[in-house]
């Protein structure tokens, strides 16, 4: 059996991914106690003895954590943002291209995508690549997500019985354009330019929902509505990434549609003027712990729907 080792796994992505490993009889997992989380002696023992070592922390901790590394064996799957726009590592979303699937299968370093990120790029990306958009566009991005998003501390203070009442309604944040996430929007993509983003946290524990919003004139001018949709639908047909017609209900979209599950659902809506590229998707899930194990899954060399929520 693989040997796999959660390092940060009393963080929020860590104590998921632990969950969710528990279960499979094909792993051993292993977690440092409280008392021995921050020794680096132990760390990097089990980092070392690890088929695969997940990093669930901070972007300084990460780094460190990777200096540890003297198995050439060992994967190191990262869920912060530290490593997600160095060319050497594999970026984890390989619905994008046999390209991003080959690299995560072959490589020993590997960047979870971040939550809001995820969307926007899974939107944004096929358009480029066809030459239906520029990327020297201007784009705007807005994302709503759940608060377990914002970590153990954002969840208290929803969970708090006496929070403020400025918690009951949803709540932007990113206000000056400076959001982690915006690198590796960019980066990924490869726009010349980082987009206008707007996220917003909402009183509900999971589930996100990432719009960029066209006018038609921003696309090349043999592209429309319906060729956009049919790059979609050749791009993302599999049981984790897929596009879908009409996924509204009823004239509404819910950010919660996919809470608990590990797969994104990409849609069009507007019409020939104005157009919206929706994608919906569990911010624990397809945008963080779900894609941390797909990685994992396609690195050992399993089917990578291996123990998703799909």
């Amino acid at each position: 059996m693989k040997k796999i080792f959660i390092d940060g796994g009393a963080g929020t992505t860590g104590l998921r991914i632990v969950e969710r490993l528990s279960n499979r009889d094909d792993l051993v997992v292993k977690v440092l106690p409280d008392d021995e989380r921050k020794n680096i002696e132990r760390r990097r023992e089990c980092i070392n003895e690890s088929d695969v070592t997940f990093l669930c922390l901070p972007d300084d901790a990460a780094r460190e954590a990777v200096s540890f590394v003297e198995n050439e064996n060992t994967v190191i799957i990262d869920a912060s943002t530290a490593h997600r726009t160095l060319p050497e590592w594999a970026y984890a979303f390989p619905e994008l291209s046999e390209a991003h699937y080959n690299k995560i299968k072959t490589s020993k370093r590997i960047a979870v995508p971040g939550c809001h990120a995820g969307g926007f790029i899974a939107l944004v990306y096929p358009l480029i690549e066809a030459g239906a958009l520029s990327p020297e566009e201007k784009l705007v991005c807005v994302s709503l997500t759940g608060y377990s998003g914002g970590g153990k501390s954002m969840i208290a203070d929803y969970n708090n019985e006496e929070r403020s009442n400025l918690l009951d309604a949803p709540r932007q944040y990113g206000l000056t354009q400076q959001h982690k996430h915006l690198k590796e929007m960019k980066a990924i993509t490869g726009m010349s330019d980082f987009p206008i983003f707007t996220p917003i946290v909402g009183d509900f524990y999971s589930g996100m929902e990432v719009t960029v919003p066209l006018f038609a004139s921003q696309l090349e001018n043999e592209f429309g509505i319906e060729e956009i949709r049919n790059i979609y639908k050749n791009k993302y047909n599999g049981r984790i990434v897929s596009y879908r017609e009409n996924t509204d209900e009823s004239g509404f979209l819910s950010a919660v549609k996919l809470g608990g599950k590990d797969t994104m659902e990409i849609a069009v809506f507007g019409n020939n003027d104005r157009i919206l590229l929706t994608a919906r998707y569990d911010n624990l899930g397809k945008g963080a712990s779900g894609a941390a194990i797909e990685a994992m899954n396609i690195a050992l060399g399993l089917e990578k729907e291996t123990g998703l929520e799909l």
